[in-house]
C-alpha cells in the first residue's frame, strides 16, 4: 500500500486533455519525464517550432501576424536559455511541453495554437533528426583535424622504419608512415559513411502527425525547405516510428571507435618497455600514486575503454527497436540518451586522440630502425631474391624456412651469414644477398600500389593530403 497522500498523488499538473481526472503518482511523473536529458534538444526544438509556425502562416492555418508572434516567442525562449533564465524542471515532462508552456506564458493564447498540426511524436523525431545532422557535421570535421594530424606524422617519418606484425609476431618492416596512413585511410571511410548516413538523417517526420498525417492543410515541403532537409517521410507511420539514422548513425560511430581503439592498443604496446618505440610526453600521461617510475597511456586506455560504451548504445537500440509495432511507442524515449552519450563519446575520444598523436607522443626513429635488424623480417625477401634467381617460390620458400631455424640454432640472424654459407644453401646467391635483405631496401623494393615502398608512400601522402584539401 503506498504511503502517498491522495493529495501529493494529484499535486503534479497534468499536460495533457482533461480525459484524465488526476495527475500522475508523483513516482511515476519522475519515472514518466525526460526533460532531465532532452534539453538537450532544445535550440534544435525551438529551430523546428520556428519552421512550424511559419508554415501554419504560410498556409493560412494561422494568421501572419499570429506566426510572427510565435516566431518572436520561440527566439526569446532562447535566449533565456542561454541566458540562464529558462529551467523547466520535472513538472514540464519533456522539452517539447516546457518550450509550449513558456511561449503561451510570453504570448499568451495564440501560444496554444503552435501545436496545430503535429505530435509530440514527428516533433521529437524532427528535433532529434536537426541534432544528428550537426552532430555528424562536427565530427566529420574533427575525423578530418585528425586526419590532418596523421599526415603530419606520416610527413616525417616516410623513411622510418617500424616493424610490420601480424599475429603480433614479426612480420616484415614498413614504413612508419605507411603505417600511420593505414589509420588515414580507415578514417577517411569513417569519414564518408557518417556522410551516407547523413544523407537518411536528413529526412523530415514533421507533418506525419501521431501516426496518420494531418486533416489541417500543411505544407510539409515547404517546412523541409525552411529546415534544410533533403527529402520528406513519404509514410506517416514510417515518419514517427523509424530509428534506422539513429542505428545507423551508432553503426558508423561504432566503427569509428573501432578505429581509434585499434591505434590505442598499438600506442600502448609501442609505448611500453618492450616496444620503446614512442615516448609519452607528460601533458598526455599520468604517474603512479606508488610507483614513482611510471608514466601510464591514460588517454588511449581511456579510449579503448569507451568503446565498448558505444558498442552498448549500438546494442541497446537495436534491442529497443527489434520488437515494437507500428507506430510510436514510449520506448522510444529511450534512445535519446543512447545517442547523445554516443556523440560526445566519439567527440571527446577524436578530440583526445588527435591531441595525444599531435602532441602527447614522439617516436624514436633510432630504436624503430634498428628493431627491424633483430629478427628475421626479411626472410621473405630472400624467398623473392630467389625467385628472381629463377628459382620456383615454394622451393624457395621451403629453403629459406631451413635457413631461418639454422641460423637460430646458431644465434644469427640472416645478415650475419656468410657468402660461403648462403651459396651452400643454393648456388644462385651471390654477394648481392646483402643488399637485398637490408631492412631500408627490403621495405623500399616494395613499390606496387598500396605498397610500404618509400616513393608510393610519397604519391600515397600526397593524394591523401590532396583529398583532404579538397574535401
Amino acid at each position: 500500500m503506498s504511503n502517498t497522500s491522495p493529495q501529493s498523488q494529484t499535486s503534479q499538473s497534468q499536460t495533457w486533455s482533461q480525459r484524465f481526472e488526476a495527475a500522475l503518482h508523483p513516482a511515476i511523473a519522475r519515472f514518466n519525464a525526460s526533460i532531465g536529458f532532452d534539453i538537450e534538444l532544445i535550440d534544435y526544438d525551438l529551430t523546428g517550432s520556428q519552421a512550424h509556425a511559419k508554415m501554419l502562416a504560410h498556409t493560412g492555418i494561422i494568421s501572419a501576424a499570429e506566426g510572427e508572434q510565435l516566431v518572436a516567442g520561440l527566439e526569446q525562449i532562447r535566449q533565456e536559455y542561454h541566458q540562464g533564465n529558462f529551467n523547466p524542471g520535472i513538472e514540464a515532462e519533456d522539452v517539447h511541453f516546457a518550450v509550449e508552456r513558456r511561449l503561451t506564458e510570453l504570448v499568451g493564447e495564440v501560444g496554444k495554437k503552435l501545436h496545430t498540426a503535429r505530435s509530440r511524436n514527428d516533433q521529437v523525431g524532427t528535433d532529434t533528426r536537426l541534432y544528428l545532422r550537426d552532430q555528424i557535421g562536427q565530427i566529420r570535421q574533427q575525423i578530418q583535424a585528425f586526419q590532418s594530424v596523421m599526415l603530419g606524422l606520416a610527413e616525417q617519418h616516410i623513411e622510418t622504419l617500424i616493424p610490420g606484425y601480424t599475429h603480433l609476431q614479426r612480420a616484415q618492416p614498413l614504413s612508419l608512415a605507411h603505417h600511420l596512413l593505414a589509420y588515414v585511410e580507415m578514417t577517411q571511410r569513417d569519414w564518408e559513411r557518417l556522410g551516407d548516413v547523413y544523407s537518411r538523417v536528413d529526412i523530415l517526420p514533421l507533418g506525419s502527425g501521431a501516426l496518420a498525417g494531418t486533416t489541417f492543410p500543411i505544407d510539409r515541403h515547404y517546412t523541409a525547405q525552411l529546415l534544410d532537409f533533403g527529402n520528406v517521410y513519404a509514410n506517416s507511420l514510417d515518419g514517427v516510428s523509424d530509428r534506422d539514422f539513429a542505428i545507423e548513425f551508432l553503426c558508423a560511430a561504432s566503427l569509428i571507435m573501432v578505429h581509434l581503439s585499434r591505434l590505442s592498443e598499438e600506442v600502448i604496446l609501442w609505448a611500453s618497455e618492450e616496444f620503446g618505440f614512442v615516448t609519452l610526453k607528460d601533458s598526455c600521461s599520468t604517474g603512479s600514486s606508488i610507483m614513482p617510475q611510471k608514466k601510464n597511456p591514460d588517454v588511449p586506455e581511456l579510449v579503448r575503454g569507451k568503446t565498448g560504451r558505444v558498442f552498448g548504445h549500438l546494442q541497446a537500440l537495436l534491442v529497443l527497436m527489434k520488437g515494437l509495432p507500428l507506430a510510436y511507442n514510449k520506448d522510444l524515449q529511450e534512445d535519446k540518451e543512447a545517442l547523445f552519450d554516443a556523440v560526445k563519446t566519439v567527440q571527446g575520444c577524436l578530440e583526445a586522440m588527435t591531441i595525444l598523436m599531435q602532441e602527447g607522443l614522439e617516436f624514436r626513429p633510432t630504436r624503430l630502425n634498428a628493431a627491424v635488424t633483430e629478427d628475421f623480417s626479411n626472410a621473405t625477401d630472400v624467398a623473392d631474391y630467389l625467385a628472381t634467381k629463377g628459382v620456383p617460390f615454394r622451393e624457395a620458400y621451403n629453403l629459406v624456412g631451413k635457413v631461418v631455424k639454422t641460423s637460430l640454432a646458431a644465434g644469427k640472424l640472416l645478415k650475419d651469414l656468410s657468402l660461403t654459407e648462403w651459396q651452400a644453401i643454393h648456388p644462385a646467391f651471390a654477394s648481392d644477398i646483402y643488399e637485398a635483405i637490408a631492412p631500408r631496401q627490403v621495405v623500399s623494393a616494395r613499390n606496387s600500389y598500396g605498397g610500404t615502398g618509400f616513393d608510393r608512400v610519397r604519391q600515397a601522402l600526397a593524394a591523401a593530403q590532396a583529398r583532404l584539401t579538397q574535401a
